[in-house]
């Protein structure tokens, strides 16, 4: 376990830990529930290493989970241009890091309030709670949006303005079911499809341009 990514989780684990063992003067098998949702915990916060592709012109997940949009659409925060967003839709079965798509320099970070849809619904791009990021390298500007969802209701940054990354480093992390869009640009190529699942930090999404 990753010490980082554990501690957004010591609280509701410590309160776990504290009722099973309450729980266990009770009955042993109440606190042997307990017991189980530790592990779920502990299997949520879970942060596996990830190897990164070293083809510069490659783009890498920022999210593990399934691809359940991809469409042109208007960036209208910070490249003010029409893109290409891979929406990842993650599940509570899914790791929940967030990774950089590109090596770059974090150039944009900003919070915004909003509300907690489901994060399968194709408003909660506008709606819901979101930190929208944009790291930027020489050749490209890549624009990521972790949102809330129904569950998770904590978006964690561990990253800050001006910070430079590799591809598939930490950024941050959002706290149970939840989407991450990815927002490409038109010339780039996207390899996956709606229905994929992915890796943060090591599935390809999409190849640059070569030019």
């Amino acid at each position: 376990m990753r010490l980082q990514t554990l501690a957004e989780g010591s609280l509701i684990l410590a309160i776990l830990a504290l009722l099973g063992i309450a729980s266990w003067w009770l009955t042993a098998w109440l606190s042997l529930f307990f017991l189980l949702l530790i592990f779920c915990v502990l299997a949520f916060f879970r942060d596996p290493d990830r190897v990164a592709p070293v083809d510069p012109n490659s783009v890498v997940a920022a999210a593990d989970g399934t691809v359940t949009e991809i469409s042109e659409v208007e960036e209208t925060e910070i490249l003010k241009v029409k893109t290409r967003r891979v929406g990842i839709f993650l599940s509570i079965f899914d790791v929940h890091t967030n990774r950089a798509p590109i090596d770059g320099r974090i150039i944009y970070r900003e919070h915004r309030q909003g509300l907690c849809l489901d994060a399968r619904r194709s408003d909660c791009s506008q709606k819901n709670e979101a930190m929208t990021w944009a790291f930027e390298n020489s050749r490209v500007t890549i624009v990521v949006r972790q949102l809330t969802g129904a569950i998770a209701r904590r978006i964690v940054a561990w990253s800050r303005l001006g910070d430079e990354l590799k591809k598939g480093d930490r950024f941050g992390m959002i706290r149970f079911g939840s989407r991450t869009e990815i927002y490409l640009p038109l010339t780039a190529t996207v390899l996956v499809k709606v229905g994929d699942h992915v890796s943060a930090g090591s599935t390809i999404i999409a190849r640059l341009s070569e030019q």
